[in-house]
């Protein structure tokens, strides 16, 4: 890490530590980011950056024009977002919000950001547009979506897209990426099955037993991945609900059923025979016992897959920073999913991940979990990921 960079961060670790602080005790659900955003914007503004304020409805975006000559623009995206979790941390600066807390380290990654923002906006010796991405609702509420429905890139246009997401059991000090497929399609499915109720004791053979369908509907679903699914493939099919009659009428056959879960996939291939056979499947086990069967598939977001080009250019950023020996360039994938693929499937782009730490004794906290917290520690590194990707991408700084 360049020695001037260093000492920057030295100097002001602390206030960007209080910020992340400020925003873990102030979650904020997608697209309800209100004092978020303006906290992002006002911070922009201090540092005389150029900001644009109610992109895809919360979202920010701040411009920084580099002094040197260029062309090129590139985008550098943050979500900042929290989840509908009650935390049990005990920190000084929980939540303020019960039931809601920043479970995943978005109030981390909006620092971070904000801190390269800062950052670059005293040193702006590189060739070139900026474009600082403060992001809504990551976590499933459509945010990436509604900033690129709202014309994102037709209004700040970009030849790359970059982003950056913490990782629980990753020391401190390291980075990991991956070329090609990183992170799957993450995709909901619900089936509603139809049929004739009735009493289960006295006159079972008057009604279609829509329960019958629905369990061979479930066995069915894995003989998609097992039988349909090309074997080289990875796809994940999982049930999170099941719902039907009431608890206080067990003798009654219900009438409707519900049944939902979720879908992951790396490839649009695999993503349509996922979807193709989930309803075909279900239309079959209702018939078979005289039911009827409504499927939805909602498509929630593709797959993140990091092009090589875009690839190499984090690899080398993070490697200036700490060194090749601590960036894995070939992260195995995983069957998370992550809404920053929009945004790539329009720019080219890369994700990249950043170790969020690990305990002595192997443990951590995981993400989604109440006793997750931002490690403010891995703050300068991210900033000066963020500083060593626009040196990449932009010219010398």
């Amino acid at each position: 890490m360049p020695g001037h960079l260093k000492d920057w961060l030295s100097e002001h670790a602390g206030g960007f530590a209080a910020i992340r602080q400020d925003i873990h005790a102030h979650p904020e659900m997608g697209l309800e980011e209100v004092r978020t955003a303006a906290l992002v914007a006002e911070k922009l503004k201090s540092w005389g950056i150029g900001v644009t304020e109610g992109v895809g409805g919360t979202g920010v975006v701040g411009t920084i024009v580099g002094r040197r000559q260029g062309q090129r623009a590139i985008g550098l995206r943050a979500d900042m977002d929290a989840l509908a979790i009650l935390e049990k941390t005990d920190l000084p600066y929980a939540s303020k919000t019960p039931g809601k807390m920043h479970a995943c380290g978005h109030d981390g990654h909006t620092t971070m950001l904000l801190g390269a923002a800062r950052y670059l906006a005293e040193h702006p010796d590189f060739g070139g547009t900026l474009h600082l991405i403060f992001q809504p609702a990551e976590e499933g509420r459509g945010g990436a979506v509604a900033m690129l429905k709202d014309g994102l890139f037709d209004r700040f246009p970009c030849d790359a897209v970059y982003g950056l997401h913490n990782s629980p059991g990753m020391p401190v000090g390291q980075f990991a990426c991956a070329t090609g497929p990183m992170m799957a399609a993450a995709d909901m499915w619900h089936v509603t099955f139809r049929g004739v109720g009735g009493h289960g004791g006295l006159a079972p053979h008057t009604t279609t037993d829509i329960t019958y369908a629905q369990a061979h509907f479930v066995l069915g679903l894995q003989g998609i991945i097992g039988r349909n699914v090309p074997p080289l493939e990875t796809a994940v099919i999982s049930i999170g609900h099941i719902a039907a009659g009431s608890a206080d009428s067990p003798n009654v056959v219900p009438a409707e059923l519900t049944i939902s879960g979720t879908a992951r996939s790396f490839s649009d291939s695999v993503r349509d025979l996922l979807e193709r056979r989930l309803a075909e499947l279900a239309y079959s086990a209702a018939n078979a016992w005289g039911a009827t069967a409504e499927p939805v598939y909602n498509r929630i977001t593709p797959a993140v897959v990091n092009p090589a080009d875009r690839a190499a250019v984090q690899v080398a950023a993070a490697s200036a920073i700490v060194g090749a020996d601590h960036v894995n360039p070939a992260l195995r994938p995983t069957t998370g999913g992550e809404d920053f693929a929009e945004m790539m499937r329009v720019v080219p782009g890369a994700f990249m991940r950043i170790g969020n730490g690990v305990a002595e004794d192997g443990s951590f906290k995981g993400l989604h979990t109440p006793g997750y917290d931002f490690n403010d520690a891995i703050l300068p590194y991210g900033i000066a990921y963020w500083v060593s990707l626009v040196e990449q991408e932009l010219g010398a700084l």
